[in-house]
């Protein structure tokens, strides 16, 4: 996957805060099929295959519920290598009687959604040879249509489900901002990330390397939004990963532009305009 590799600009990890750590290990080890590689009491790290994990999920004190009218986690989406992964995703959901809250022919891609237990939105998907997408000028066409279920599960194999799959990674992550211009602006400018797609002024889709998006932003419920506390569930922070050669350019520029870049271990971190905490 050339839009997820190591010399590509892409989200490669998600933190999430969670209330309850046992009931969202269930759900993401039992629904989505991910699997341990590291836990502690009130933590614990998820990967899909290897040992790389790409999914901390960690319990907060007296966590309060989500706010979806606040700045943060829209939806995490979970890139499957093979279409016939999706059409068994599907049949599993449909086995687990869990509900899928969403089934979209986005045309670049097909996807399925849920939400875990604390109201995290969770997208998994596979995407269309790029070949077939359809580009006008520098941006990609998207459309959100109904999924043809019937046809993907032409797709079913004999050994059905056996959780995430090898390959698996996080393809995109889709955020809520309280300013479409200025987190477009931090992240374009800041990271270099391309704008591929509007949707006319309440969304903007974002990618390095001609991909249809690894950076979604929209003001759907969030327009002027709060940033959340630290005792409400949701995204803790994400990782973007860039260019080893790359990094101190990408710190430069931040400077630049009058963003406090901080370094926490071997890795910096920034702030977006709606207070989502990057490393990277």
């Amino acid at each position: 996957m050339t839009f997820h590799s190591n010399e590509t600009r892409h989200v490669n990890h998600i933190h999430l805060k969670v209330s309850n750590l046992q009931r969202s290990l269930y759900f993401y080890q039992k629904i989505l099929g991910f699997r341990v590689v590291e836990q502690q009491p009130m933590l614990a790290k998820l990967a899909a295959g290897g040992t790389r994990p790409m999914l901390t999920i960690e319990q907060v004190k007296n966590a309060r519920s989500l706010d979806s009218s606040k700045t943060g986690l829209f939806h995490i989406a979970f890139l499957l290598p093979e279409r016939a992964d999706l059409a068994k995703v599907l049949r599993h959901f449909m086995h687990r009687g869990y509900p899928v809250q969403g089934a979209s022919d986005h045309l670049v891609s097909e996807a399925l959604y849920i939400a875990d237990p604390d109201g995290n939105g969770v997208e998994i998907y596979v995407d269309r040879d790029p070949a077939e997408w359809t580009w006008s000028g520098n941006e990609v066409e998207m459309s959100t249509l109904p999924l043809d279920a019937n046809e993907l599960m032409k797709e079913i194999a004999e050994d059905g489900w056996q959780g995430m799959p090898v390959g698996t990674v996080i393809g995109h992550i889709h955020l809520q901002v309280s300013d479409l211009e200025t987190a477009g602006d931090f992240y374009t400018k800041g990271f270099e990330f391309d704008i591929v797609n509007h949707f006319g002024s309440q969304a903007l889709f974002i990618s390095s390397a001609g991909y249809h998006h690894h950076i979604g932003l929209n003001i759907w419920n969030s327009k002027g939004g709060a940033v959340p506390a630290g005792d409400e569930v949701g995204l803790k922070s994400y990782i973007i990963v860039i260019p080893e050669n790359k990094r101190m350019e990408t710190v430069e520029r931040f400077q630049n532009i009058g963003v406090s870049v901080n370094l926490d271990g071997d890795k910096y971190f920034v702030i977006d305009p709606s207070g989502n905490q990057i490393y990277f």
